[in-house]
């Protein structure tokens, strides 16, 4: 039987938006997240980080770097009691200055890359699966792949442009409040069949 999944925005969602940041002492998880993400795992969610790093391409900093933040995401997973599962960064940006990174790919967002190989890597159903971001692109990913999806709104999403994948399955203020309407959402869906 395939796996299910929360796949998770970083920057804006999970954690506080700092543009660019790879200093992991400047990491730290949102409020309003912690429960929320227990009740997931609790519920037989895999954790996944879904998330745009176009600071490599753009030469701020070195893709090196993010090895030290997916391991500080890892220690604040634990740290919660929680299971970082994957992390999945897209280094790339068509306007990037950095060569080899200076692309347009499959993987950055609202391409659906990055969930296809997260699900791939650890035999995901999209259809029974969730991402949640903070912009539309983040959205889009999601939709693509079939995934329900959640927008944080919490002011992030400036440009609001409208497309086929662009509507969220619903929309909260923050973590916490996306994880009672996933599970509310089953629940109804289980009292159905």
């Amino acid at each position: 039987m395939a796996n299910k999944a929360i796949f998770l925005d970083k920057d804006g969602t999970l954690i506080p938006d700092i543009p660019y940041n790879v200093e992991p002492e400047l990491i730290m998880l949102q409020e309003n997240a912690v429960t929320g993400l227990k009740r997931l795992q609790d519920d037989g969610y895999l954790l996944i980080i879904i998330s745009n790093q176009s600071g490599v391409a753009r030469g701020y900093f070195t893709e090196s770097a993010l090895i030290a933040v997916e391991s500080k995401m890892k220690s604040l997973f634990e740290a919660n009691g929680l299971v970082l599962t994957g992390f999945y960064y897209c280094p790339h940006h068509p306007q990037g200055i950095v060569t080899g990174y200076d692309m347009q790919c499959d993987c950055r967002k609202p391409e659906p890359g990055m969930l296809v190989k997260a699900a791939a890597d650890h035999d995901i159903d999209f259809t029974i699966s969730w991402m949640i971001g903070d912009i539309l692109n983040d959205v889009e990913a999601g939709n693509r792949t079939r995934c329900r999806t959640v927008l944080i709104d919490n002011g992030n999403e400036t440009e609001w442009e409208k497309g086929d994948y662009r509507v969220p399955t619903t929309i909260c203020k923050t973590i916490d409040e996306a994880a009672e309407q996933i599970l509310k959402m089953n629940s109804h869906a289980l009292a159905e069949l």
